[in-house]
């Protein structure tokens, strides 16, 4: 169990594992895209800090469930990406039929209104920095 190897090398860095757990349960709650935009942007940086543990536990990283997790969720931070990418570029398409003909009149008759596009803060575009 990926948890279980994590806090048997790093007991005193259960934050940090708190912190992905917490950020991911968040990710999968948020309503909206803004809020889900938040929370994506505090799990990205949760799973920067668990990667920088690794570095800090030469043990840790060299283990196979830290590897196996370390794969996974580089797999899913480029999911996220393809998502985000996917989304916004239907809002794009979405909010340009809003503003053509015929579908301009149909838009303003049935209240449709533009939507923003899913944009990462800045804590998710910066690295982490872990201190020991």
């Amino acid at each position: 169990n990926l948890v279980e190897t994590v806090k048997g090398y790093a007991a005193h860095e259960k934050e940090t594992l708190d912190a992905v757990i917490k950020a991911r349960n968040a990710a999968v709650a948020a309503p909206t895209p803004s809020t889900q935009a938040a929370a994506e942007g505090q799990l990205l940086a949760a799973t920067r800090q668990l990667f920088a543990l690794g570095e800090a536990y030469p043990d840790l990283k060299a283990n196979q469930n830290f590897l196996a997790l370390q794969e996974e969720l580089t797999a899913t931070e480029d999911k996220v990406g393809y998502a985000r990418q996917f989304y916004n570029d239907s809002v794009l398409d979405y909010n340009n039929k809003l503003q053509q003909f015929p579908t301009m009149f149909f838009a303003r008759m049935l209240k449709f209104e533009r939507r923003e596009y899913f944009e990462a803060d800045e804590a998710a575009r910066t690295v982490p920095s872990v201190e020991f």
